[in-house]
């Protein structure tokens, strides 16, 4: 982070508010911020005096809760950036702190606990580093701040934009080093952007190598390392793709590069997007996608094409949208990784997505996957163990649904039953099953496959997953034949389950007397066990979630503070959280009757013992696994959850 020990303010005066043992800043009054704006504001022409009387006046009123910028603002009549260009041309005597709570980018809570901690830490650490650190701002803001305050412009760099003829005079390790990047010339002198543009020995090396006077502006140090980062790449491709004569070579560099990384950091999912002026590469790394790089639009036809051959896919058809199939060696590890790949024509590009499968070949077990001990033992006694019946599993993409279908079918293999599947794809390889993968393009599909499984004498049948009217009359046509069967499904929860296979025309009876057991689940961030911390939970969104500070007694609420375990994210892994919903007489007499979702929903929570989505992970949240943010964010809100005391109860936590 930027280092403004050169700079004319002294940095703890800089940094500091009006309560900073500096004697200069120890007198500083909110009305005393306020009255310096309001003139800066004035002398620049922004607003009139008029305007601002109006305004003091309109804060008198609300107090706190709104500085006289949010207010200007709220009126349309000072934009951000003008005021951020005001005060770069201004230069007020203002500390950092008082012109970040000045423009709502945080509250004056938060800079007073930033503050502290600075203190506790005898200002060891920035206070940019402490707010930035604990997720109270993000680095962009915060730069773009104190750009404006040290009198310089803010501009983040893309390699895409810079002068291509001044990037050939960029010595990497030298920029990289001191964090600078030239990027244009204006008139006689060349535009660079550092990350402390009063680094005088920076300065100095950027106008040596660049040859004519500079205009320093000011970025985020994560933006110019991505942008240098990705003129190496770029130099890298360019170099190979000379040496070896091979267009595809840089590609192949970059596809390479893209897997590794993901694989490093247990991507469930890689997106590569093309965007109007770039293109766009991130992963989901516990659910959430996070930006890992860009780069030049002209290189995506090379890396799709380059990620079709990878798939067997056609590279020459670019107007139709392809699937296809990646078995990846990290040529790092030796490991093979097994990508599933879709091409999806935009107006950009193809987007490609590939979903990471089985990246380890080890399967949980069904004590492991995280349900509680009384929904376990009713899933085992009353589910695995009928003997005939369909058993689905259902939820969203991402939930989950496959890794709990192999856990149910590695509790069910053993040398005494004979399991068989049809899969698209197969996803984990399982020893002593047959795994059969559909392929639509040779007529091996699920209908066809389905008659010659009920040959091959199974005890166990395992369909991949139910898409369409077919693949789910081939579920319960297996059923119908005295056959165990394994499925999954993409619904809300697990009456939505039910419901869906009535809208697949799916007669009533049928379903009552073929369906056993239904699970709906989600996959929740856990949060990080290093950086772990108790809170107490906010009223408003207990309200959100249905339930109250009354109905939650006793709960252990926590929340992650940010550290480099967790990339300051406070998450760390995921857990589960389940429905399990076994058909009783009473579930199955409404789907008969052809009763609502709600009226079935009722019926199965008063005889089935249904636990909710949204009640398991509640009580998980009570115990500190996850937070009332992740509830709100993944589950369903379908009806208001049981006290915590009485859900504890049902899921054993308590006798």
């Amino acid at each position: 982070m930027f280092d403004n020990s050169s700079h004319k303010v002294p940095v703890t005066e800089l940094l500091k508010p009006e309560d900073a043992p500096c004697s200069r800043w120890r007198n500083l009054t909110t009305s005393d911020i306020r009255d310096q704006i309001g003139e800066m504001l004035i002398r620049e022409g922004l607003v009139t005096r008029e305007s601002i009387d109006r305004v003091n006046r309109i804060q008198d009123k609300i107090g706190d809760e709104g500085t006289l910028f949010t207010v200007l603002a709220k009126l349309n009549q000072v934009t951000e950036e003008a005021f951020l260009d005001t005060v770069r041309k201004s230069q007020p005597d203002l500390p950092i702190g008082a012109l970040l709570v000045e423009l709502g980018m945080i509250s004056k809570t938060q800079l007073r606990q930033a503050l502290r901690l600075q203190e506790q830490e005898n200002y060891q650490e920035k206070i940019g580093d402490l707010l930035i650190g604990r997720r109270m701002l993000k680095e962009r803001e915060f730069v773009k701040v104190l750009a404006s305050q040290l009198g310089f412009r803010f501009m983040e760099p893309d390699v895409g934009d810079c002068d291509k003829e001044l990037l050939t005079s960029v010595v990497l390790n030298v920029c990289q080093k001191m964090e600078f990047l030239p990027i244009r010339y204006e008139s006689d002198n060349t535009v660079v952007v550092f990350s402390d543009p009063m680094d005088q020995e920076a300065r100095t090396e950027a106008a040596r190598m660049v040859g004519t006077g500079i205009v320093p502006v000011m970025a985020t140090q994560s933006s110019i390392l991505q942008a240098l980062n990705s003129l190496q790449r770029s130099r890298e491709r360019s170099s190979a793709s000379n040496e070896e004569g091979d267009e595809f070579n840089a590609a192949s560099i970059l596809a390479d590069e893209i897997l590794q990384a993901a694989l490093a950091t247990k991507a469930s999912d890689i997106h590569i997007e093309p965007l109007h002026d770039r293109v766009r590469v991130r992963f989901r790394v516990d659910g959430i996608l996070r930006e890992y790089s860009e780069f030049p639009q002209e290189e995506l036809p090379a890396l799709v094409s380059r990620l079709k051959i990878m798939a067997d896919a056609d590279i020459v058809e670019r107007r139709r949208h392809q699937d296809g199939r990646i078995a990846f060696e990290d040529p790092a590890t030796g490991a093979i990784s097994d990508l599933r790949a879709s091409f999806y024509v935009t107006v950009h590009g193809e987007c490609v997505v590939l979903r990471v499968l089985n990246q380890s070949s080890k399967i949980m077990e069904l004590d492991e996957i995280g349900m509680c001990h009384p929904m376990l033992q009713r899933f085992k006694h009353q589910g695995l163990d009928s003997p005939t019946g369909v058993l689905i599993v259902t939820g969203p993409t991402g939930s989950g649904k496959t890794n709990t279908l192999y856990s149910c079918v590695q509790h069910l293999n053993n040398e005494t039953t004979s399991i068989i599947t049809a899969e698209d794809p197969v996803e984990f390889q399982v020893d002593g099953i047959s795994q059969c993968a559909i392929n639509t393009k040779i007529g091996r599909t699920f209908d066809e496959s389905l008659k010659h499984i009920v040959r091959q004498d199974p005890d166990v049948i395992v369909l991949g997953e139910i898409r369409d009217t077919s693949s789910a009359e081939s579920a319960i046509q297996a059923a119908l034949t005295g056959h165990k069967v394994l499925t999954t499904f993409h619904t809300e929860d697990s009456i939505g389950g039910l419901l869906r296979l009535m809208n697949m025309n799916i007669e009533a009876f049928l379903i009552s007397s073929t369906v056993v057991c239904v699970v709906a689940q989600r996959l929740l961030r856990r949060i990080c066990k290093n950086c772990s911390k108790p809170i107490k939970a906010d009223p408003q969104e207990l309200q959100l979630l249905g339930t109250s500070s009354s109905d939650m007694e006793g709960a252990d609420f926590n929340i992650g503070d940010g550290c480099s375990e967790c990339h300051f994210t406070g998450f760390k892994g995921r857990i589960a959280v389940f429905e399990i919903l076994v058909l009783s007489e009473a579930v199955k007499e409404a789907i008969l009757q052809r009763k609502t979702s709600e009226q079935i929903r009722r019926i199965s929570v008063e005889s089935a013992g249904l636990v909710t989505l949204l009640e398991d992970g509640l009580v998980k949240a009570a115990a500190g696994q996850t937070t009332l943010g992740e509830l709100r964010r993944t589950l369903p809100r379908l009806r208001k959850p049981r006290s915590l005391q009485e859900l504890r109860r049902l899921t054993g936590l308590i006798k």
